[in-house]
């Protein structure tokens, strides 16, 4: 290794990261936050776990107590155009200074060995947890995982749990109820539970609940939203988000801060089924849970869907799913070796009848959809020159 990690800056200092484990290794970041803990203290932590909707309830939920005059960061993944996006404060992306900042008070207070270990999403996670030093509150999205995911080295205050599907089985267990397990295995204190398709995530909850008294003497709490049509938000967000809008109001209502709706009109959502022009839409979900919303959201319509996928995600069933709304798709090229091989999505395209065109040429009279990863939809921007948010 050539690179001196005491010395690089950030940017340097992240080409040389991985970006996950094969298998999830616990041990490294829990050392890390056990050191930068006894340099710093956390706000009060909200712990956001689910399959979907973490990202738009963190941000719904940042920006309600950044607009009721609370210093709030969140902490969120992935980027889709910028390292920035994914540490929020105060109403903003972080600045380049504040980050390279962050980052060289890890790299003095770090020994080598651990520097070289940490992977890049568990280096930015400590790096939120420093940034937010100063703030109220911390909303921290969980990244894949759980009970062993990095954002869970510290003790959350409050847990919201948005909605439990089926995704990253290899990590997090082969049925439903395993993975709501392997997620509500974070809560510390107490959990608010948002919309769910599955029954069993409250069976699953109140197996978590006895496992944590038993195990660590803990008695969790648990609350339930009961009502989704209870609120409304302004006809410019996706339908969908309504239910997500609902959990964030029942956190509301547990820190005992005032609710004013007014203050969601202005919430910005980047890729979250967001219309960037009058035709097109990018949205950057990738499994059957977000095809199914998406489905709903243009239940009435036909779109040109631009797609790829990871080759661990359900591809085939995503694009069952949003056949009835598709009149024709077009791959858009991707270099990561995680995507799934051409000819193999190809072969599900005819399998299931579906029109497919080469070139992506935007057209004023078709309505797209842009869909299937954070890639897909950064490739997509780049391909049409927004670089910039």
């Amino acid at each position: 290794m050539n690179l001196d990690l005491k010395k690089a800056s950030l940017s340097q200092f992240l080409e040389f990261k991985t970006l996950y484990y094969d298998k999830i290794d616990f041990t490294t970041v829990k050392s890390s936050w056990e050191m930068l803990s006894k340099k710093i203290n956390l706000p009060f932590v909200i712990h956001l776990v689910g399959t979907n909707g973490k990202g738009s309830t963190g941000r719904f939920l940042a920006h309600y107590l950044n607009k009721s005059n609370y210093k709030v960061l969140h902490y969120s993944s992935p980027h889709i155009i910028k390292l920035n996006e994914r540490i929020w404060i105060n109403g903003s992306d972080v600045n380049d200074f504040d980050l390279e900042e962050a980052h060289q008070f890890l790299q003095e207070l770090y020994p080598l060995d651990l520097l070289e270990k940490l992977t890049y999403f568990e280096y930015l996670t400590l790096l939120s947890f420093y940034l937010s030093k100063n703030c109220d509150y911390l909303v921290l999205e969980a990244g894949l995982g759980g009970e062993f995911d990095a954002t869970n080295v510290v003790k959350n205050d409050l847990s919201l749990i948005t909605t439990i599907d089926l995704d990253h089985q290899s990590f997090l267990g082969n049925t439903v109820e395993e993975i709501a397990e392997t997620k509500m295995r974070s809560v510390d204190k107490k959990m608010l539970i948002g919309y769910q398709l599955h029954d069993s995530v409250k069976q699953s909850a109140q197996k978590v609940k006895e496992q944590i008294l038993k195990e660590r003497n803990i008695n969790i709490e648990i609350d339930y939203v009961e009502n989704f049509e209870k609120y409304s938000l302004d006809k410019k967000f996706a339908t969908y988000l309504k239910r997500n809008l609902h959990l964030v109001i029942k956190c509301l209502e547990e820190l005992k801060i005032p609710l004013n709706l007014d203050f969601f009109d202005d919430v910005e959502l980047f890729g979250r089924c967001q219309k960037i022009r009058k035709n097109i839409t990018i949205d950057v979900g990738h499994n059957p849970l977000a095809a199914k919303v998406l489905k709903e959201e243009f239940k009435d319509k036909k779109i040109t869907l631009i797609y790829n996928s990871y080759a661990d995600k359900d591809y085939e069933e995503v694009l069952r799913i949003l056949k009835p709304i598709i009149n024709k798709i077009i791959i858009i090229e991707l270099d990561d070796k995680r995507i799934v091989p051409k000819n193999n999505l190809l072969k599900i395209i005819d399998k299931l009848n579906i029109i497919n065109e080469e070139i992506i040429e935007i057209n004023d009279n078709e309505e797209y959809l842009v869909f299937g990863s954070f890639l897909v939809v950064e490739k997509f921007l780049y391909l049409i020159g927004i670089n910039e948010k």
